[in-house]
């Protein structure tokens, strides 16, 4: 009898640890499908998820354009700005600043204006969505329209690294536009002007940039009435091209 009470003892020992073990086995396995699962949702709910309204925007009369600049190249003052299109206060500089000074300088041919990409506040998010905006715009570019698709980026922006940019929205907006798409689809998709964008990047912060928009009237950054650079009124800008008109006299 104790033989059989202690094999008995051994054997129940024995079934609880296999049935702890075939527990353990299961929730590993439910642990790794659900991990997979999560990491599946992660990279296709971004490719189906509705991408929202698309805000239309009026075609804009842009003089001499060339790609992501415009004016007269042989202009006495040149004007350069450098922007990331989810900065709100870029933004705001486009909608509220650069159409007059389209207007009074570059339409008048007295400036040669060009835009500069800083692509920086998607540096830290993982989202790309500054840097793929920028991507877009110069593919918007190839076909003359570079200008629209920055109005309309700016008019479709609603706030950063929360998707309002992303890929497929990046897409809607060029069609909206009436692009090709098959021709913007494989430049946009072979990232063509990354090394110019990066460029950018890297000129502007060799010449101090380190906020936008930082714009600059003949190598020179224009502050703003309080002595810093973050959003010159048009007045500021206005002052400096005259007084850089003037010294081209």
């Amino acid at each position: 009898m104790p033989n059989e009470q202690a094999k008995s003892k051994r054997q129940l020992l024995r079934e609880k640890r296999q049935r702890e073990q075939q527990r353990g086995r299961v929730f590993s396995i439910v642990a790794v499908i659900a991990g997979a699962l999560l990491v599946a949702f992660f990279f296709i709910y971004p490719n189906i998820k509705p991408i929202g309204d698309v805000v239309s925007i009026t075609p804009g009369t842009y003089p001499q354009a060339e790609m992501n600049a415009m004016g007269d190249p042989n202009a006495p003052v040149k004007l350069e700005t450098w922007e990331d299109f989810q900065c709100p206060a870029c933004k705001n500089f486009s909608e509220d600043v650069e159409h007059l000074l389209i207007q009074n300088y570059v339409a008048t041919g007295k400036v040669y204006y060009i835009f500069h990409h800083y692509p920086f506040i998607d540096d830290h998010s993982g989202t790309g969505e500054s840097d793929q905006a920028s991507n877009a715009s110069m593919c918007a570019g190839e076909q003359g329209r570079f200008w629209d698709y920055k109005t309309s980026l700016f008019a479709n922006w609603n706030g950063e690294n929360i998707g309002t940019f992303s890929d497929r929205r990046l897409l809607a907006l060029a069609e909206s536009l009436s692009l090709d798409m098959a021709q913007f689809e494989k430049c946009f998709n072979a990232n063509t002007y990354k090394a110019q964008i990066n460029q950018d990047f890297v000129d502007g912060t060799n010449l101090g940039v380190n906020s936008t928009p930082s714009i600059f009237v003949d190598g020179v950054m224009v502050l703003n009435a309080n002595g810093a650079n973050y959003v010159p009124t048009y007045e500021d800008v206005a002052a400096a091209i005259e007084a850089a008109l003037a010294r081209a006299e």
